[in-house]
């Protein structure tokens, strides 16, 4: 069991980076490494930051491939100011920085410290740390300090992509301290698998939303998942 779960972890993490564009493996670079972490059991998120300083060109934040609908929102909306609740370590963070406007800024709100210091180095790394600002602690304790915080007005774009359970509270959140202005785009992903049912309820059912559903497939897999667009009407 252990053995799978490592290996499983591995190909996440292996994928993770390809798909960034940083680290560039082989078959026999991941036969090695599988070896590695089963024989001591050990690997860390700080390995894998290593190896994309190693191997990755510094202040190039593009990637081989892309995780088109989000790119594609973002494209549109334009934002001036966007939060990520879930910074995990800085795959979307990146996404999202890179196609930022000049003078625009991202907030990013991450739980977990170990996450947080791993995507401040992958940040920093592909050249964005003047565009984005991550923020460390429960999104419900920062969400309503934003303003005093941050100097934030509102939000143009919001990317939802923590806990499951905290779509629907922090969607409120936003709501009842201003955050939202008439035609904030909310993204909210991994909405089928691991599935936010009452975050897909609250917003479809809700008249102060426009939505639509955007089908896609749980990363690295082909198992259905996707992604909610929804436009906040006032």
């Amino acid at each position: 069991c252990v053995c799978v779960c490592v290996c499983v972890c591995v190909c996440v993490c292996v994928n993770y980076l390809k798909n960034l564009g940083l680290y560039q493996y082989h078959a026999y670079s991941i036969i090695q490494y599988h070896l590695y972490i089963l024989k001591y059991h050990s690997i860390t998120f700080w390995h894998l930051l290593k190896a994309v300083q190693k191997n990755a060109t510094k202040g190039d934040p593009e990637n081989e491939k892309g995780r088109l609908i989000l790119d594609s929102v973002l494209t549109e909306v334009n934002p001036s100011t966007a939060l990520e609740l879930g910074t995990y370590c800085g795959y979307s963070t990146v996404r999202i920085a890179r196609l930022l406007s000049p003078g625009s800024k991202l907030i990013t709100v991450e739980f977990n410290p170990a996450f947080a210091a791993v995507a401040r180095q992958i940040i920093g790394y592909a050249g964005l740390q003047d565009k984005v600002t991550l923020v460390e602690g429960p999104s419900g304790d920062l969400i309503p300090k934003m303003k005093a915080r941050f100097g934030i007005k509102s939000f143009d774009f919001v990317f939802l992509d923590h806990w499951k359970d905290r779509y629907v509270p922090d969607t409120k959140l936003l709501e009842d301290c201003g955050l939202l202005r008439k035609g904030t785009v909310l993204l909210a992903d991994n909405v089928i698998c691991p599935g936010a049912p009452e975050y897909l309820k609250y917003v479809r059912n809700s008249p102060r939303y426009e939505s639509r559903y955007y089908k896609s497939n749980l990363e690295y897999t082909k198992v259905e998942d996707g992604l909610e667009k929804s436009v906040f009407l006032g």
